[in-house]
């Protein structure tokens, strides 16, 4: 089955597989089961999960173009934010929807059922379970707007299941991840966990410092002021990543198929599809960044880097390009880090939702600190004194501040740059070279919704007010 739930197609085999149950029960060979183990699906959609927010395969994740840290070569319609051609949506809402939220559903039903289990051990697997169900549904509201939600699992049931309001979804989501933190007590999955091997307290500020995240990004939406200081209250208080060490990072093999994506995508196949984008690369020249020989390599001579025009056809011989590390097979991914954490800290210090104002240089310089440790570059002592960087001087508002060096922290993490940018509205991104359309806002619907779920598409379209690739979410107000 090659489509999301949401397709027709999809939907009928699903339930005729599940037609006659007795029958099954008297076909069943007992030597080959039928019901995958909880912790498989577990691992398996972790897995799914990681590379999907890692990979930079243009058929599947442009994130990194629409934060414009890199740019492409000779295919450039990615960069000029053609986001259909190649049904990138499409692949990245079936991908999140099929192999990441069917598989977690299975595996919580699947852990339930365990009878050698014990309740401990059943609660602490669905609350490692609900924190990747509620990172993966936040994304994609965050991602798409309205969504489907309340029928989206249940293929017997709903065949073309209704879209969601996106606000009302997010709230669902920050009652069930505060539900869920308190439930682990134990190691769960155990060694069969690929994020923290079971590490119950790492599991917990894994979760808080999700639901950080989630207030912050709520924090600017009218009527969510509460909702927001909530969320973040109960983070801080819960306890947070306070190093690199807590980072939700998935280790990857030298060997496939568990190697990082990126090497899958760039050396594997032998591919100079992208250059880093001059975006990136002017902004930190001019702040004479130390992490550029980290983030880039130096193929223009010592100590010069210079970024591909964003959008343009850009000769691969000409312009700089992405570092070693990237081009590691085992270089680790994360969905959530230290340094995201103290920015969001810094940020909620500001809005005096956690702490005072006063408290947000520490918290800012935090971020900075963990990011250059993070990439192992030195100098961030003398980087945090330069004017144009030191909290108290650096150009512009707080929100200013903080997002630039969030954005600039978040290289090889897409997303959250490209998240970054639409929260802070810093730095100032181009217009590609060849079409000069505005940088998107969100990922439009799949074309499949279109076709064979169109009146809830309908529906939703109108909702979110526009099916549009520059239709701001009701988070982004700014």
């Amino acid at each position: 089955m090659k489509k999301i739930i949401l397709t027709v197609l999809t939907f009928v085999a699903l339930v005729s597989c599940q037609s006659d149950q007795a029958y099954e029960d008297l076909n069943r060979d007992p030597k080959n089961p039928t019901q995958v183990q909880a912790d498989f699906l577990f691992n398996s959609a972790t897995k799914s999960l990681y590379d999907q927010m890692t990979s930079t395969n243009v058929n599947l994740n442009v994130f990194r173009m629409l934060g414009q840290h890199w740019t492409e070569t000779t295919y450039t319609d990615e960069a000029n934010f053609d986001l259909n051609g190649r049904n990138i949506t499409q692949n990245h809402w079936s991908e999140l929807y099929r192999d990441v939220l069917l598989d977690l559903k299975t595996a919580r039903e699947n852990t339930n059922d365990d009878a050698s289990l014990t309740q401990a051990e059943k609660d602490t697997r669905n609350a490692q379970i609900e924190i990747l169900m509620v990172y993966t549904w936040a994304h994609l509201v965050e991602t798409y707007g309205d969504i489907p939600y309340s029928q989206a699992l249940s293929p017997n049931e709903f065949v073309l299941p209704v879209y969601d309001d996106a606000a009302t979804v997010y709230t669902d989501l920050l009652a069930r991840l505060t539900a869920a933190i308190p439930n682990i007590t134990d190691s769960g999955f155990g060694s069969a966990d690929p994020i923290y091997g079971g590490d119950s307290a790492k599991w917990k500020k894994f979760g808080n410092s999700l639901l950080l995240r989630m207030g912050i990004r709520i924090a600017d939406a009218p009527g969510f002021s509460s909702l927001a200081q909530a969320a973040v209250t109960t983070a801080v208080s819960g306890g947070v990543f306070t190093s690199n060490a807590d980072n939700a990072s998935l280790v990857y093999s030298s060997t496939t198929p568990n190697t990082n994506p990126v090497w899958v995508d760039l050396v594997q196949s032998g591919r100079s599809d992208f250059v880093a984008a001059n975006t990136l690369v002017d902004v930190m020249n001019a702040l004479e960044d130390p992490r550029r020989p980290y983030y880039f390599d130096q193929n223009l001579g010592a100590g010069v880097y210079v970024g591909g025009p964003y959008g343009d056809n850009n000769s691969y011989s000409s312009y700089t390009h992405v570092g070693d590390r990237m081009l590691d097979p085992t270089n680790p991914a994360s969905l959530i880090d230290y340094s995201e954490v103290s920015f969001y800290l810094a940020d909620a210090a500001e809005r005096s939702l956690s702490g005072t104002p006063a408290l947000a240089a520490g918290f800012y310089n935090d971020g900075i600190k963990a990011s250059f440790d993070d990439w192992g570059a030195p100098g961030v002592e003398a980087y945090l004194l330069k004017p144009s960087v030191n909290y108290l001087t650096a150009p512009g508002t707080w929100k200013q501040k903080i997002g630039k060096q969030f954005w600039l922290a978040m290289y090889n993490r897409g997303y959250e740059a490209w998240t970054a940018w639409r929260t802070y509205d810093v730095p100032t991104l181009n217009l590609p070279a060849e079409s000069g359309l505005p940088v998107p806002t969100r990922y439009t619907y799949p074309v499949n919704e279109q076709n064979l779920n169109e009146a809830n598409w309908s529906a939703a379209s109108a909702a979110i007010g526009g099916d549009e690739q520059t239709t701001k979410l009701f988070w982004d107000v700014n």
